[in-house]
Protein backbone atom coordinates (compact mmCIF):
# COMPACT_ATOMS: atom_id res chain seq x y z
CA UNK A 1 0.00 0.00 0.00
CA UNK A 2 1.70 3.20 -1.12
CA UNK A 3 1.41 6.33 0.98
CA UNK A 4 -0.72 7.98 -1.72
CA UNK A 5 -3.50 5.38 -1.60
CA UNK A 6 -5.95 7.64 0.23
CA UNK A 7 -5.05 10.94 -1.40
CA UNK A 8 -7.03 12.42 -4.21
CA UNK A 9 -5.85 12.82 -7.75
CA UNK A 10 -6.24 16.20 -9.38
CA UNK A 11 -5.83 17.47 -12.91
CA UNK A 12 -3.10 20.07 -13.13
CA UNK A 13 -3.94 22.40 -15.98
CA UNK A 14 -1.89 25.32 -14.64
CA UNK A 15 -0.23 27.55 -17.23
CA UNK A 16 3.03 26.87 -15.42
CA UNK A 17 2.95 23.28 -16.72
CA UNK A 18 2.11 24.20 -20.32
CA UNK A 19 5.71 23.63 -21.58
CA UNK A 20 5.79 20.23 -19.87
CA UNK A 21 2.45 19.23 -21.39
CA UNK A 22 3.69 20.24 -24.84
CA UNK A 23 6.97 18.35 -24.32
CA UNK A 24 5.06 15.22 -23.30
CA UNK A 25 2.37 15.78 -25.94
CA UNK A 26 -0.45 15.51 -23.39
CA UNK A 27 -3.46 17.71 -22.69
CA UNK A 28 -3.39 17.36 -18.92
CA UNK A 29 -1.24 16.07 -16.09
CA UNK A 30 -2.68 14.05 -13.23
CA UNK A 31 -1.01 14.54 -9.88
CA UNK A 32 -1.58 13.29 -6.34
CA UNK A 33 -2.55 15.62 -3.55
CA UNK A 34 0.15 15.78 -0.91
CA UNK A 35 -0.73 13.46 1.98
CA UNK A 36 -0.66 14.93 5.45
CA UNK A 37 0.94 12.50 7.86
CA UNK A 38 1.15 12.67 11.63
CA UNK A 39 4.23 12.43 13.74
CA UNK A 40 3.61 9.72 16.33
CA UNK A 41 3.07 11.10 19.82
CA UNK A 42 4.96 9.70 22.80
CA UNK A 43 1.94 7.65 23.99
CA UNK A 44 1.39 6.31 20.46
CA UNK A 45 5.05 5.31 20.21
CA UNK A 46 4.91 3.65 23.63
CA UNK A 47 1.77 1.69 22.67
CA UNK A 48 3.17 0.47 19.35
CA UNK A 49 5.34 -2.67 19.51
CA UNK A 50 8.69 -2.05 17.86
CA UNK A 51 11.96 -3.81 17.24
CA UNK A 52 15.32 -2.06 17.48
CA UNK A 53 17.77 -2.13 14.60
CA UNK A 54 21.27 -0.68 14.80
CA UNK A 55 22.05 0.98 11.48
CA UNK A 56 25.26 -0.27 9.91
CA UNK A 57 27.20 0.41 6.76
CA UNK A 58 25.36 -1.05 3.77
CA UNK A 59 21.90 -1.08 5.37
CA UNK A 60 18.98 0.01 3.22
CA UNK A 61 15.52 1.04 4.35
CA UNK A 62 13.85 -0.94 1.58
CA UNK A 63 15.64 -4.10 2.78
CA UNK A 64 14.41 -3.51 6.33
CA UNK A 65 10.89 -2.94 5.01
CA UNK A 66 11.04 -6.22 3.13
CA UNK A 67 12.39 -8.04 6.18
CA UNK A 68 9.73 -6.71 8.54
CA UNK A 69 6.73 -6.24 6.24
CA UNK A 70 7.44 -8.37 3.19
CA UNK A 71 7.11 -5.27 1.01
CA UNK A 72 9.90 -2.87 0.03
CA UNK A 73 7.46 -0.03 -0.64
CA UNK A 74 7.04 0.57 3.13
CA UNK A 75 10.61 1.90 3.53
CA UNK A 76 9.16 5.36 4.15
CA UNK A 77 7.25 4.14 7.24
CA UNK A 78 10.53 3.23 8.94
CA UNK A 79 12.10 6.52 7.86
CA UNK A 80 9.13 8.66 8.99
CA UNK A 81 8.74 6.78 12.27
CA UNK A 82 12.36 7.56 13.12
CA UNK A 83 12.37 11.13 11.81
CA UNK A 84 14.60 10.59 8.77
CA UNK A 85 13.93 11.90 5.29
CA UNK A 86 16.06 9.30 3.56
CA UNK A 87 18.62 6.69 4.48
CA UNK A 88 21.36 9.18 3.59
CA UNK A 89 20.40 11.03 6.80
CA UNK A 90 20.95 7.98 9.02
CA UNK A 91 24.37 7.69 10.65
CA UNK A 92 26.11 4.41 11.29
CA UNK A 93 25.27 3.24 14.80
CA UNK A 94 21.89 4.97 14.96
CA UNK A 95 19.16 2.92 16.61
CA UNK A 96 16.03 2.65 14.47
CA UNK A 97 12.75 1.65 16.05
CA UNK A 98 10.78 -0.40 13.56
CA UNK A 99 7.05 -0.80 14.15
CA UNK A 100 6.24 -4.51 14.06
CA UNK A 101 2.64 -4.16 12.88
CA UNK A 102 2.43 -2.17 9.65
CA UNK A 103 -1.34 -1.66 9.99
CA UNK A 104 -0.92 0.00 13.40
CA UNK A 105 1.97 2.12 12.14
CA UNK A 106 -0.04 3.35 9.15
CA UNK A 107 -2.97 4.22 11.40
CA UNK A 108 -0.73 6.15 13.79
CA UNK A 109 0.83 8.00 10.85
CA UNK A 110 -2.63 8.90 9.60
CA UNK A 111 -2.31 7.08 6.29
Amino acid sequence: MPRHNKTGVFINDSDYYEPLRKERNVKQIEQYNTPIMNNPSVPQRAATPTDNHIWKYGDRLYNLAYTYYGDTSFWWVIAWWNGYGTEADIRTGAVLRIPLDIAIALTVLGV
